[in-house]
């Protein structure tokens, strides 16, 4: 069955820190693009990471770069986001997804556009980030 499963969400206090784990089917998570994507209360879902599960090289939208991080573990299939310095705008719904290979260096980089190359979705987890 394929499938992405987030967990880590929850509430954190500005500045302060939280990681999100994606856990990916084999059939999902072997050599493809992995990414991570946010949806803020009211808003259209973002991209905000990707990363080549074989590779690693990895892409950031500029709201993120230098205080999050994506990284993988392929003897897991798991692709987590570490979150550092978080301030209220980083709250949202964070989605795990699968994104079409060919996009990968793009599509967490181009706000909203990235979405329309992702073939797999999890269900998300909400962070919430107080003042």
């Amino acid at each position: 069955l394929d499938q992405l499963v987030e967990s880590g969400g929850g509430s954190v206090q500005t500045g302060g820190s939280l990681r999100l784990s994606c856990a990916a089917s084999k059939e999902i998570y072997s050599a493809s693009c992995m990414a991570w994507f946010r949806q803020p209360p009211g808003k259209e879902r973002e991209g905000v990471a990707s990363i080549f599960t074989a590779g690693g090289s990895t892409y950031y939208a500029d709201s993120v770069k230098g205080r999050f991080s994506i990284s993988r573990d392929n003897t897991k299939n798991t692709v987590y986001l570490q979150m550092n310095n978080v301030n209220p705008e980083d709250t949202a719904r964070y989605y795990c997804a699968k994104v079409t290979y060919s996009a990968c260096k793009w599509a967490a980089v181009t706000g909203t556009k990235g979405a329309a190359v992702v073939e797999f979705w999890g269900k998300g987890a909400l962070v919430t980030i107080s003042s």
